[in-house]
């Protein structure tokens, strides 16, 4: 491109090629670039008209909220819901709850008053508007979630003879040796294209601020890059005060360890701090929806037919208790039921609707919860929430964010695991998931980990019977052929859910979706 002027994002695209994500949005910022959920306000419904009503298969988030502003607009309402609580992945565990899986496989919770494992979600970002609404509308007590911390580890078999490193150490090292090796190329034209003597310059002094460089523009063993990644003496007081430095990492070395994969995974929107989570477990939210619509829903109902015709909807159901098979009528129907389950239940939804609900896979994902006899991360490590990270299938151990400097037993995150190692795990017994979450995560933590253990549970989503996996997954090729079919109003029925949304697998999605769908509702009621 010799003799001719690149633009900005020609330079910033060959950042971004060059050091990743973190770097490309730190340039941004100092470039004057870098900059949520769609989400205006409780919609504006009333009117309905007289005697009109909605059935509403699911008492999840996206059922629970879809029934809540279709009473207040004046609905008859009724949800029918297969479990025997509300809040559908919405979930908590606690001490004294019995879970059983697809299988049979019957787990006893045994963690101390208080503890907790979120099997489903368990943080939320500052910009899922709609969900802190209707959290603060209905008294549900939010505190940080912590998601980076720096002081946690990352974890690579193949690096560092598979021994984890402090993540400060290895991020502060890769940006490092990247900002000593784009200085280089700026002062060499290496990047295939011009900028203007100032932007060079500027570049140039951002490169050295965030990388630590030197006065030379480099990235060397001293005080300054030790401000970064850590000091081998940190600074004390008296005679002995003086810090030392801490060595560097080779830039091979830190390649090995994939640790921009955690860096790039920080700077995701949707995991960018600040977070939150409930007081108590994150079901606390689907308690507080529930406490909204009392005596609307119809627990331990199982759907088995979804029927329509020009004049309203018949849903078969049978109470799992008794087995009594029932109908209930309705003029429309709020189906939230997930794709996994749905695509098994009679109905005579159109052919397009029924292409979509079969086209759309559900990831599995496992969670562990691991309850220790004490904080040891705390106490022996001073790690205060924050995630450390693995290459081995459980993914990353979570460190828990309330309680903090508390004595007595807690819980950590000893796996999240998803993609293969989801289901290799997913398809052992809760035992076996347990020694597995012990084992790899040991790795962290070798001094404490089994002698601190004292019971754990898991929850594998492939075995959920109610959802029969995590959440709904669609690809550009799928959302281009199916999406559309499957948000349309479909009759006198409309699905809602994080699968008919654009925030997929987040409760925000759900609530997003169940927003819109029973606002076309109700515009198709009124016109009815």
């Amino acid at each position: 491109m010799q003799g001719q002027k690149s633009t900005r994002r020609q330079v910033l695209s060959a950042i971004g090629v060059l050091g990743g994500s973190a770097l490309l949005y730190n340039m941004m910022t100092t470039m004057g670039y870098a900059a949520e959920t769609q989400f205006a306000g409780p919609p504006k419904l009333s009117g309905a008209k007289k005697g009109a009503s909605v059935v509403v298969l699911g008492a999840g988030l996206a059922g629970m909220l879809a029934a809540y502003e279709l009473t207040k607009a004046g609905y008859k309402v009724q949800i029918l819901e297969y479990q025997d609580r509300s809040g559908g992945r919405n979930w908590s565990l606690y001490g004294g709850d019995t879970y059983t899986e697809l299988g049979g496989a019957t787990q006893n919770v045994k963690f101390a008053a208080g503890n907790y494992l979120n099997p489903g979600p368990w943080r939320i970002p500052h910009h899922h508007r709609a969900l802190l609404h209707y959290c603060k509308a209905f008294g549900v007590n939010l505190e940080p979630f912590i998601q980076f911390n720096h002081n946690a580890f990352v974890h690579n078999t193949e690096a560092f003879g598979g021994a984890p490193q402090r993540f400060r150490s290895l991020a502060a090292d890769f940006e490092g040796h990247v900002a000593e090796l784009l200085g280089k190329a700026l002062d060499q034209k290496g990047l295939d294209a011009e900028m203007t003597a100032e932007d060079r310059d500027r570049l140039k002094e951002a490169l050295r601020d965030w990388g630590m460089l030197d006065k030379d523009f480099k990235y060397a063993k001293n005080l300054r890059s030790s401000e970064h990644r850590g000091f081998d003496r940190p600074p004390g007081g008296g005679v002995n005060g003086a810090p030392s430095p801490s060595e560097i990492f080779g830039l091979s070395d830190v390649l090995d360890s994939g640790v921009w994969r955690q860096m790039s995974f920080f700077m995701n929107s949707e995991f960018q701090t600040t977070m939150f989570q409930p007081t108590g477990g994150m079901g606390m939210i689907g308690k507080a929806f529930a406490a909204q619509i009392p005596g609307l829903t119809t627990y331990n109902a199982k759907v088995t037919k979804l029927i329509q015709d020009k004049k309203g909807v018949t849903v078969t159901w049978s109470d799992t208790g008794t087995g009594k098979v029932n109908e209930t009528k309705a003029d429309w129907c709020v189906c939230t039921i997930p794709l996994t389950i749905l695509s098994q239940i009679e109905s005579n939804l159109s052919d397009k609707m029924q292409a979509a609900v079969a086209a759309v896979p559900y990831t599995n994902s496992v969670k562990i919860g691991l309850e220790m006899k004490r904080r040891f991360w705390e106490d022996d490590y001073a790690i205060y929430g924050g995630h450390s990270f693995t290459n081995q299938e459980i993914g990353l151990i979570s460190y828990p964010n309330n309680n903090l400097f508390k004595d007595g037993p807690a819980v950590l995150l000893g796996a999240f695991s998803s993609g293969m190692g989801g289901y290799h795990l997913g398809g052992m017994s809760p035992e076996e998931r347990i020694e597995v979450a012990l084992t790899q995560g040991s790795v962290f933590h070798p001094d404490s980990y089994r002698k601190e253990f004292l019971s754990g549970a898991s929850v594998a989503w492939s075995r959920v019977p109610w959802i029969q996996g995590c959440c709904a997954r669609w690809t550009e090729e799928t959302r281009q052929a199916h999406y559309q079919d499957l948000v349309a109003m479909d009759g006198r029925v409309v699905l809602a859910g994080e699968h008919a949304s654009y925030v997929g697998c987040w409760m925000e999605g759900a609530l997003l979706s169940s927003l819109d769908a029973i606002t076309r509702l109700h515009k198709r009621a009124l016109e009815a």
